[in-house]
């Protein structure tokens, strides 16, 4: 009598146990799905290097410094320089250096556009533009340092330095004597911050980035008084990129 009254409460308790466990079971799921987990993350986590491609959209301009020739010339009374739009293709080589750093290799294409512009006559402000128009082979190296993961997000900074080299630097010369000589070489300094956001199969990384160029790329030429009004001419880029790496 007691073995079968034992039995009884046994089975009595069997099913609320059973769902109690299967609760249990379904809410340690859930919480692996809404919460703070990054199931997505580790599985690139492990991996040592990978691959990517880049699409970017650029804004550039020139910064260009006045000579002293500028002070005493009456035929060019200002020297400015407009905005103009572009994009970039790059490829990523990406190799972590530990937990939080990165060292990234991203050679491409990127197409732009900067027009120098010149005020003459004073008294009638009469405005002349020399649009360049360039495109670049660029081989930028960057250093990311990364944030720790939050639901399969994170954030980075990323600093390096970029050579960039004017494919269409030649063909332009040949067509017009007569224009501001610009070097096909520069040399800048970049930096920027972006966001990882890791799916099943891809890694996506909207990214901001500022570069300076640090050489002077005017060419000087005495004969052109648009040259002579120059000291030096450097560079200056904005883009916003969109990397997909796997």
């Amino acid at each position: 009598m007691p073995r079968t009254y034992f039995r009884n409460r046994f089975h009595l308790y069997r099913y609320p146990l059973t769902f109690a466990l299967l609760l249990a079971l379904s809410t340690c799921a859930r919480a692996q799905f809404t919460g703070g987990n990054n199931r997505n993350f580790y599985d690139f986590q492990n991996k040592p290097y990978y691959f990517g491609i880049t699409l970017g959209f650029n804004s550039s301009r020139y910064t260009p410094f006045r000579s002293e020739e500028f002070i005493f010339t009456d035929s060019i009374v200002g020297v400015e320089s407009l905005n103009g739009p572009g994009f970039n293709l790059n490829l990523i080589g990406n190799l972590k250096l530990g937990k939080y750093f990165d060292f990234r290799f991203t050679p491409g294409f990127s197409f732009a556009e900067r027009t120098l512009n010149y005020t003459q006559n004073r008294q009638q402000q009469v405005e002349t533009q020399e649009k360049v128009e360039s495109v670049f082979i660029e081989m930028p190296f960057y250093f990311r340092y990364k944030s720790a993961p939050y639901r399969d997000k994170r954030l980075f900074l990323i600093a390096g330095m970029k050579y960039s080299f004017d494919v269409a630097s030649e063909s332009r010369t040949r067509q017009a004597e007569e224009l501001v000589r610009i070097s096909p070489h520069d040399y800048s300094i970049e930096y920027g911050a972006g966001i990882q956001i890791f799916f099943p199969y891809f890694i996506l990384s909207p990214e901001f980035k500022i570069s300076h160029g640090i050489g002077n790329t005017l060419l000087f030429n005495p004969t052109l008084p648009e040259s002579r009004v120059l000291e030096k001419v450097t560079s200056r880029t904005f883009t916003l990129s969109f990397h997909i790496e796997g």
